[in-house]
């Protein structure tokens, strides 16, 4: 008698996205499969820990009048994909029937598809289409005149309520700041830089920085920080010609045309870059993810997608690439005592290591621990009125894990998740990024 056994002893594969096929926009295809993975999901519930679409899924089941999977009313699916915001964890960490199992079990990116047939039905949120417009939305905010006004009206307790009665924004979610003075602008002097950089195993010793919307208007102290640790490292930095935004929004959103322009616009500029003997990094860990995993997976054929993927990496990675072959700055002049921080969900599914942990330990005096835990902000999740009480729920035992190590400093790997950890503790602006704690214990 055959049997179908639990889990899998092979390592977890990923499949192309075969996001041009008429079927993958079939909604009766796309229900059929949905039911298929919901009812083996229902059946293991390993993942009901880890965001709010596993509870979502399961109390639809359960309150159904067969309490099985084929009581709940297809139309209702779409609550559980409105809860995923495409983390990874549950493929990376939990599933024990991802391929190449035979039962094939993708479920990020079976909502990634749900999420595309959604957008293009017409059944996206204006708010929501506007809040992954990261370019127009930092660009139009970093007007000078427009940026004190934007900041000042985010602050202010009318400014949120209106925000939130428009946009649905919700007025106690913590939004980030933009600046005027971006990081293309403040480091204007290294787009096209030309440099000649050490090699060390893989890398070239010389990096193309892909600075991400985020750490460009909202975040560029990041950015500096990464430039500074980098130089100090005689690793010379270098700004591409132009950049738009990864997709990453876009992808998560279902905007899988948004996704192909964006790919459009950054893939042949960073191949450039790359031909020219640049590596690349990006502070942003789902913005490395987008360029390693999602654009190969959209496009398995493309060899210039290829090749930048292959250039890619996490500043720490590349760092303790670095390391490796005895080419890191290992002076540290001032210790970090006890460090605390989130490892974001997007470098984890990077398969790369604890290679921030390691390159923090490496200074003396300094103990780091790690949380290994999703923060549930998202890119938007955490602001959207009808979200922010389920992702508080889900920091609420991160942010109690920093407050009970009363480490020196905490943050994440994840500029924006180390902003909402320190929001629930109620400490915004506390947080600090593991480069910028790089940056201060080499005094620099």
């Amino acid at each position: 008698m055959a049997t179908t056994r639990e889990g899998s002893l092979e390592a977890p594969i990923r499949h192309p996205i075969d996001w041009h096929s008429p079927d993958f926009y079939d909604e009766d295809s796309l229900h059929k499969e949905l039911e298929r993975v919901f009812d083996i999901c229902h059946g293991c519930r390993r993942c009901v820990s880890l965001c709010q679409a596993f509870p979502t899924l399961f109390d639809l089941v359960d309150e159904s009048e067969s309490m099985e999977v084929d009581g709940v009313d297809k139309a209702d699916y779409v609550k559980v994909v409105d809860h995923c915001y495409l983390c990874d964890l549950c493929y990376m960490t939990k599933c024990p029937y991802v391929p190449p199992h035979e039962w094939n079990l993708d479920f990020p990116h079976l909502m990634l598809r749900a999420k595309a047939v959604k957008y293009r039905k017409g059944e996206v949120k204006a708010r929501d289409k506007l809040l992954t417009s990261t370019d127009l939305v930092g660009s139009l905010a970093g007007i000078p005149v427009v940026n004190g006004l934007v900041n000042a009206t985010l602050k202010s307790n009318a400014g949120r309520a209106l925000a939130q009665s428009v946009l649905q924004v919700d007025k106690t979610a913590r939004l980030p700041e933009y600046h005027s003075d971006t990081l293309r602008k403040r480091h204007k002097h290294l787009i096209g830089r030309k440099a000649h950089g050490e090699p060390a195993g893989p890398t070239t010793g010389k990096v193309a920085l892909f600075a991400t919307c985020y750490g460009n208007y909202n975040e560029p102290g990041v950015n500096d920080d990464l430039i500074a640790v980098f130089e100090h490292n005689g690793i010379p930095v270098a700004l591409a010609r132009k950049e738009q935004c990864c997709g990453m929004p876009k992808l998560e959103l279902g905007d899988l045309d948004a996704v192909d322009k964006a790919k459009r616009a950054n893939i042949p500029i960073l191949k450039a870059l790359v031909d020219d003997g640049w590596d690349i990094v990006a502070p942003v860990p789902s913005c490395v993810l987008m360029f390693k995993q999602e654009l190969p997976l959209m496009y398995p054929d493309d060899t210039d997608v290829r090749a930048v993927q292959e250039a890619i990496y996490d500043p720490f990675e590349y760092l303790m690439l670095r390391h490796k072959h005895g080419k890191l700055n290992t002076e540290f002049v001032k210790p970090l005592g006890r460090v605390v921080y989130q490892a974001s969900c997007h470098q984890r599914v990077q398969n790369i290591g604890q290679k921030t942990r390691e390159a923090l330990a490496l200074v003396p005096d300094t103990t780091v621990e790690i949380i290994e835990r999703c923060s549930g902000h998202d890119g938007t999740y955490a602001v959207k009125q009808e979200f922010h009480a389920a992702s508080m729920k889900i920091v609420r035992p991160v942010a109690n894990r920093v407050k009970q190590s009363d480490a020196d400093h905490f943050g994440s790997d994840c500029p924006m998740a180390g902003a909402h950890i320190a929001h629930a503790l109620g400490e915004d602006g506390r947080q600090q990024h593991p480069l910028t704690l790089l940056r201060i214990a080499y005094g620099l």
